[in-house]
């Protein structure tokens, strides 16, 4: 049961970094104000700048470390938990990971610069 909350969480996590970046993209030209909120934009630098630099320091990721200790390698059970996992983990070779979280992290670090976040008024 734990296992599969923290999978939630993880799944919920993936979710912000991907989209969040994406959300973005639409909300800029749209003119959506809170895409430049400050807290928003640089917790989301910071979430892919610690996934890429995992990936690149071959670090496993300590959420699927503690979901799997908890898990004893056995598969999720719960509805929600069996669409995260499928959503969440692919087969591929690490170097696939590596590079599309590096990539990711280089669009994120672009579009801060591109569609900056409001500053406060002094």
């Amino acid at each position: 049961m734990l296992a599969d909350v923290l999978l939630v969480v993880h799944f919920a996590i993936a979710a912000f970094i991907v989209g969040g970046l994406i959300l973005v993209w639409i909300g800029a030209p749209l003119g959506w104000r809170w895409i430049r909120n400050p807290w928003f934009r640089y917790l989301h630098v910071a979430a892919i700048a610690f996934v890429a630099v995992e990936a690149l320091l071959g670090v496993a990721c300590p959420l699927t470390v503690w979901e799997d200790l908890l898990r004893g390698g056995l598969r999720p059970e719960s509805f929600v938990a069996r669409w995260a996992y499928r959503l969440l983990y692919y087969r591929a070779p690490e170097w696939v990971f590596s590079a599309a979280y590096l990539a990711w992290a280089l669009a994120t670090l672009l579009t801060l610069r591109l569609v900056p976040p409001r500053r406060r008024a002094a």
